[in-house]
């Protein structure tokens, strides 16, 4: 059947960008996670048009289609399920309009985040939403998935910062969901399309919302002799009517790989490291920073660095935000979860992470968005090693039932795609699931845009074919 979608996609779209090759489709067999799938035939869309063409021919003949951004989603959000038409939106990288006065901006899907913000720095604006992977992940992308960052604490994730989105549905209608207003007529269909993860169709045009730049801003990182003392403090601020524009943490492993890797003069002596930032009014932001360092005080912080300049600054996000980079310095392969627990158990969930990894053996880094309880525990192993693989799976299963049985969720961040889709049960009863089936049926009721995620519902959902035992790598 490939060849003949092939063709009916070449009768629509420039030939040049609908590839069947094997170089091709074998590079769109997964993303960032470890997973992998097997593309049919891989389209690099230049516009709404290409968008469309390609979905209505995938619903012509009943094949499966995903969207594709940069690749950088941790979920396997974006790896396809056997002979899936995978839309590349990389191409559409255009922003198309920007108005600074309501602040707010029309771009393509394939423009990358930091780039949005660096073209529209001189207007004294930015957008708000800030993954690790800020420098290479793309806006279409940070809608699929609801991304956050470090700097969600105050401003919030993506669904805060999109106002409007133009979508083609699954049946090849080209819809705008949301709008400029600020209360649109109609149901929040914009609300429940932004971390659909592709189920719903295909974003081909983003309204974004624009946050006006920091009059000020300080950047301490603070060094503790345990990680209970850190999370502690965590809570301590938030409790005192502070909420700082991000509050990250670093353990002693993930110090020590990060230094290794950049020399940007980590405490790697330290058990962990806060990593914390207030922003806003000049007069603001000095209280807020005396107050943080007494509270850090009174929780025995062993030192307190404040940036000096907006080099320094950058050196600081440079090191954090480097983490996952890193990780190689020590081995490999990495699993990482990203589930949210309270803030008052963060502390505990920390402690029975290093137990269950001790219990199996592996090595653990923990670097997370403290803030709002959102772990970032990373498994690091070689999967070269006998039995390693299946005791990384048992022991992120652990942490993830953990995390859900002490009040928390299943992804803050990251998404659910291939990786959780069997965990939603822990969180989720029949009756929650059957009515985000519903939904997604609603959206699309041949079930072919995005198949095999976040849903576990064999009714729907099938099983992955595509990721046969021993495809972690």
């Amino acid at each position: 059947m490939n060849d003949a979608v092939a063709a009916a996609l070449r009768q629509r779209i420039d030939p040049a960008r609908v590839r069947t090759g094997a170089t091709e489709t074998r590079l769109y067999r997964r993303d960032a996670s470890n997973m992998t799938g097997r593309a049919g035939i891989v389209v690099f869309a230049e516009s709404t048009a290409d968008v469309r063409a390609a979905v209505s021919v995938a619903g012509r003949f009943g094949v499966p289609f995903l969207a594709r951004g940069s690749g950088t989603g941790l979920a396997g959000g974006a790896v396809p399920p056997d002979d899936a038409i995978v839309i590349s939106t990389a191409k559409m990288n255009r922003i198309i309009s920007v108005d600074p006065e309501n602040r707010q901006a029309w771009v393509e899907p394939g423009v990358l985040n930091l780039d949005l913000s660096k073209q529209i720095a001189h207007l004294g604006v930015h957008f708000a939403p800030d993954p690790s992977s800020q420098q290479t992940c793309s806006i279409g992308g940070n809608v699929a998935n609801n991304s956050g960052g470090p700097h969600c604490l105050a401003d919030g994730v993506t669904s805060a910062h999109i106002l409007a989105l133009e979508v083609v549905l699954p049946d090849g209608s080209v819809v705008t969901l949301g709008g400029e207003d600020p209360e649109p007529d109609g149901l929040d269909l914009r609300g429940a399309f932004v971390g659909s993860e592709g189920m719903f169709g295909v974003a081909t045009k983003v309204c974004v919302r624009l946050m006006q730049n920091h009059p000020d801003v300080a950047t301490m990182l603070m060094e503790f002799d345990s990680v209970g003392d850190g999370a502690q403090l965590v809570s301590d601020i938030i409790a005192a009517g502070i909420v700082p524009a991000a509050v990250e943490m670093m353990d002693q492993l993930c110090l020590q790989a990060v230094e290794a890797w950049l020399h940007a003069g980590l405490p790697t002596h330290a058990a962990a490291a806060l990593l914390i930032e207030c922003v806003g009014p000049a007069g603001q932001v000095a209280s807020e920073v005396t107050r943080i360092r007494e509270l850090a005080d009174a929780r025995g912080v062993a030192s307190v660095r404040v940036a000096a300049n907006d080099a320094e600054r950058a050196e600081l996000w440079k090191a954090r935000k480097g983490a996952f980079g890193a990780v190689a310095n020590i081995k490999p392969n990495y699993y990482l979860h990203d589930t949210v627990v309270p803030r008052a158990r963060l502390a505990e969930v920390i402690e029975k992470v290093y137990e269950i990894t001790a219990r199996y053996g592996i090595d653990v880094i923990n670097v997370f968005h403290a803030g709002d309880g959102n772990l970032h525990p990373l498994l690091v192993y070689d999967a070269r090693e006998d039995g390693v693989v299946d005791k990384v799976h048992a022991a992120g299963r652990e942490i993830v039932t953990f995390s859900v049985e002490v009040g928390g969720v299943l992804s803050g961040e990251h998404g659910i795609g291939l990786e959780k889709r069997d965990l939603m049960p822990l969180m989720f009863s029949e009756v929650d699931l059957a009515a985000q089936e519903a939904l997604r049926v609603a959206f699309d009721p041949q079930l072919i845009a995005n198949p095999d995620k976040v849903l576990p519902n064999p009714a729907t959902c099938g099983d992955l074919h595509s990721v046969p035992d021993g495809a972690w790598v």
